[in-house]
């Protein structure tokens, strides 16, 4: 089988990317009350504002379950693990305790993917590309590392309450007294995310993404994502945008925020996640 590369429900890829590259996924949490729905397995239907809503990472246990499956099916080549940046959840530190007390923790390696969604998706699959060439469980890290450092993030919410509340925004940002008269574009720094700028109308705050992923692409190519929560038409428009701008798009995916992270952005938001340079 070869190295096998994990992640978690929050990478948000498409189910025929996890099929074909045997990518194995660990649910996250979002808790509803006293009810836990396990994000990509259970049915979800919930207020995405509602205060009664959060989310938790995978249980240690959790996490081990999947690892072992995952070194199982990789007759002891190994597992590369890449998740959501441990600023933004508990994934990370869970995989850790989960790797500790694993028997055969020599072949299990950790990524912080320093970022979320698709920011983390983009890594796991060049990682997994990798792995299906047949690299070892060093190069397969390797690839991983290198492309959680490449890749940029950018977000643009409609309101910052719901990321506020739940910790996950830099209190760098928590100045926006006039938030309701502007557009908070954000971006992931070193795995947290902080403000980036504030904008006046959402048409210049989705010119200010565009050019912001542009720039990010560079001219050598990039993988692109688009990712949104009940904004499919302005996510197509800028996916369209980005697929002109950019001189040469490797592969460009446009996909819904998971539930985990709609509950932090709320409706309305529309990211850009961009992995420059050459993808396996």
């Amino acid at each position: 089988m070869g190295v096998v590369v994990v992640t978690d429900s929050s990478a948000s890829l498409p189910a025929e990317h996890l099929d074909e590259l045997k990518v194995a996924v660990a649910p996250l949490h979002v808790l509803v009350g006293d009810r836990t729905i396990r994000e990509g397995v259970d049915p979800v239907d919930i207020d995405y504002a509602a205060d009664t809503v959060t989310t938790s990472a995978a249980s240690p246990g959790e996490l081990r379950a999947v690892y072992e499956q995952a070194l199982a099916r990789s007759r002891g080549d190994g597992v590369v693990a890449v998740h959501l940046s441990r600023q933004l959840s508990g994934t990370w530190e869970a995989g850790r305790q989960a790797v500790r007390d694993m028997e055969a923790a020599d072949r299990v390696r950790l990524v912080d993917s320093l970022g979320a969604g698709l920011g983390t998706g983009l890594p796991v699959l060049a990682a997994a590309r990798r792995a299906r060439a047949g690299a070892s469980l060093a190069e397969v890290y390797d690839t991983a590392v290198a492309a959680s450092t490449r890749a940029r993030s950018f977000i643009l919410v409609n309101r910052t309450e719901q990321l506020r509340r739940g910790g996950r925004l830099s209190s760098s940002a928590a100045f926006f007294g006039t938030e309701l008269v502007t557009k908070p574009l954000l971006q992931m720094v070193e795995g947290r995310l902080e403000l980036r700028e504030k904008v006046r109308t959402r048409s210049k705050a989705y010119a200010k993404l565009v050019a912001a992923a542009v720039d990010a692409a560079g001219e050598d190519g990039a993988s692109v994502a688009v990712q949104h929560l009940g904004a499919e038409e302005a996510a197509h428009t800028v996916a369209t945008q980005l697929r002109e701008l950019i001189p040469a798009v490797r592969e460009l995916f446009v996909a819904e925020f998971g539930p985990t992270l709609a509950v932090h952005l709320g409706l309305g938001a529309v990211g850009v996640l961009v992995l420059p340079g050459a993808c396996v």
